[in-house]
């Protein structure tokens, strides 16, 4: 163990930093810390990195299209782009540039998909074009639609691949990933001192910043963090295409989305190991970490029944929560949902696959928010909202949760 993580002189300047969370954005700020000579410490409360949210995704680089110009989303993930490519390059990591088509399945969502477009050209994404319906099957002959907006430098990757790099990377430097250790509590002491505990020791650090998925709120809320957002969990289910089907469309295939949320649908991703899935839906998970159904949380139900938060979405939004669970429940009808652009797609095509968690962050208004949020309170920094994109914008997340970090002086080696 590093004598100087365990140090408890208040007076002290070579303090470490601090991250929970051994997810993609958490190794990717340890990572920059770690380059630039700053001593670190990774604590993980699971027995290996990326066990949530980056190893459980579709593993696809967004390249930039979806997000409103000006939002930390466009901004970082275009900046995330660019150096995720180049890390993939350097360290010979999987970096497959299959290119993604938007499909307009009816008229009425070319509208959408041409608000798409001028975000594309806002946002710099470069290549994009516009497709009829006659381009659209002559480059991907079993897909159906109208209209689609092809992004010719989407990728695929293998994000806890990347992660475990990151981690190597960070020990290579100096610093530490300490995984099956989870944080208990956290106390701000001064400006450049921050106390926390895990089960059976105790860390003096200069700065925390808290990378911590679905408990984000929670644990943002120990350090004296404002309570809202909360976190609600959403399950996203996968289906696995067959090998005989898999091979039917080459480039990643999504619908147009619906603008009122945050997620993109039911689409189809290759994989860099050469498999498809199909998916995610969003259905209410009933515990922070509910990859199955049966998976329930007594004191994660407790808190959804008193969180207003929850209630009001609720009411906003329980006539498209029932749709999707409807889709969860019978494989039919998330098929159907499939099959307005892939109208090949049947039962005997996909197979079970398995489900991730999105730690979605809801506001007191029962808003969803959409765009990335990090809050600073002293010498803590917590990320309260972070979901996709952010796989594709770590390096750049990580970048700017440096900046803001002010670090004290004779915190570098």
């Amino acid at each position: 163990m590093n004598r100087t993580a365990n140090a408890r002189s208040a007076g002290s300047t070579s303090q470490p930093v601090g991250i929970v969370g051994a997810g993609i954005v958490g190794l990717a700020v340890a990572r920059q810390l770690a380059g630039a000579g700053v001593p670190v410490v990774v604590f993980e409360k699971e027995p290996a990195v990326a066990t949530h949210q980056t190893g459980h995704n579709s593993g696809v680089v967004h390249a930039g299209i979806y997000y409103a110009p000006g939002s930390a989303k466009a901004a970082m993930t275009r900046r995330g782009v660019a150096l995720l490519r180049d890390y993939c390059a350097d360290r010979g990591l999987a970096y497959d540039e299959r290119g993604k088509l938007v499909v307009a399945r009816n008229e009425a969502e070319t509208v959408k998909l041409r608000e798409l477009e001028r975000r594309s050209l806002a946002n710099g994404v470069p290549g994009v074009r516009w497709l009829d319906g006659a381009q659209l099957r002559e480059m991907e002959p079993d897909v159906a639609g109208v209209a689609a907006l092809l992004s010719p430098t989407t990728a695929i990757v293998d994000y806890p691949a990347i992660a475990r790099s990151f981690a190597s990377d960070v020990t290579a430097a100096g610093g530490q990933v300490l995984t099956g250790t989870p944080v208990t509590s956290v106390r701000r002491v001064t400006d450049d001192r921050v106390d926390i505990e895990t089960e059976g020791r105790a860390y003096t650090l200069s700065r925390l910043v808290i990378c911590a998925g679905l408990q984000a709120d929670l644990l943002a809320a120990t350090a004296g963090d404002e309570p809202a957002p909360e976190i609600i969990p959403f399950r996203g289910e996968y289906l696995r295409l067959r090998p005989d089907a898999r091979d039917r469309v080459r480039r990643l295939i999504y619908p147009v989305p619906d603008p009122r949320y945050p997620f993109l649908g039911v689409h189809l991703t290759p994989r860099v190991n050469g498999e498809a899935d199909l998916g995610p839906n969003a259905v209410l998970a009933l515990a922070r970490e509910g990859y199955r159904r049966r998976d329930v949380s007594l004191a994660e139900l407790g808190r959804l029944a008193r969180s207003g938060a929850f209630r009001r979405l609720a009411r906003q939004h329980w006539l498209t929560g029932v749709r999707e669970l409807r889709g969860s429940l019978w494989r039919r009808a998330y098929l159907a949902e499939a099959r307005t652009y892939l109208p090949w797609i049947a039962l005997g095509d996909v197979t079970s696959a398995p489900a991730g968690v999105r730690a979605q962050a809801v506001d007191r208004d029962g808003a969803l928010v959409d765009d990335f949020r990090i809050h600073r309170v002293g010498p803590v920094i917590s990320v309260r909202n972070a979901p996709s994109p952010a796989a594709t914008a770590s390096m750049a997340i990580a970048e700017h949760i440096v900046a803001e970090l002010e670090l004290p002086p004779g915190t570098e080696r």
